[in-house]
């Protein structure tokens, strides 16, 4: 396969440990890739049901009502990239890289970037493949590669829970604190997800890493 190079569109960043749970969310907050697929809206990082692996779970292309997001697709110019510093340098040290390709979600990595930064090409060989899963499929498709890797793409319901218009409030003066539970402002909508479950010992870390998204364009 003829590797492309890619340029960086947008980021999320955050830090998790090995045995912890974090998260980054960014919904609405970027106008240049507002309604584009390379809009990011929450990263998420936890164990798996098997401890001895972590799950990685990107979202993008947010606020799709119920009505369009069975023709929402991934698009084969957007390559969704998790970048893992295991050294505390803030420099990816190993990707794990998804991109759309004839139906399939084709995942690579985690392997050590060629170009680290700002621009990137697909790393290797494809370690796992996995059928997009239909909006309207009763369960979902997975689908498992090499060295026990295993891969989910599809429509999700978005499960950030923020109150928007109470954040709005806060920001103008109108309220002090957010109400519990408050109102979840992204309630029926969906993303399209992307996510990834990898061994703990395919990241070459034993203590604190640092993870961050960012889709990126074939030029």
């Amino acid at each position: 396969m003829k590797q492309k190079k890619i340029i960086l569109i947008v980021l999320v960043a955050f830090a998790t440990t090995i045995g912890g749970f974090l998260l980054a969310s960014d919904h609405i907050d970027a106008p240049a890739v507002k309604n584009q697929t390379t809009d990011i809206t929450d990263l998420f990082v936890f164990n798996g049901a098997d401890t001895n692996n972590l799950v990685f779970v990107a979202n993008t292309q947010g606020l799709l009502a119920p009505a369009s997001t069975g023709a929402a697709t991934f698009d084969p110019n957007t390559l969704i990239q998790v970048n893992i510093d295991n050294n505390g340098d803030n420099v990816e040290d190993l990707v794990i890289q998804a991109i759309y390709a004839d139906g399939k979600m084709n995942f690579y990595g985690p392997a050590v970037p060629t170009v680290p930064g700002l621009k990137s090409q697909l790393e290797g060989a494809i370690t796992a493949s996995v059928s997009v899963t239909p909006y309207t499929a009763s369960s979902p498709i997975t689908a498992t590669g090499t060295n026990g890797i295993m891969v989910f793409a599809g429509p999700r319901d978005d499960p950030f829970f923020f109150d928007l218009n109470q954040y709005h409030a806060i920001l103008a003066g109108k309220a002090m604190s957010f109400n519990n539970p408050g109102s979840d402002s992204f309630a029926g909508t969906n993303v399209m997800s992307v996510v990834v479950e990898v061994p703990k010992s395919l990241l070459k870390s034993t203590g604190k890493i640092n993870v961050w998204l960012t889709t990126k364009k074939k030029v």
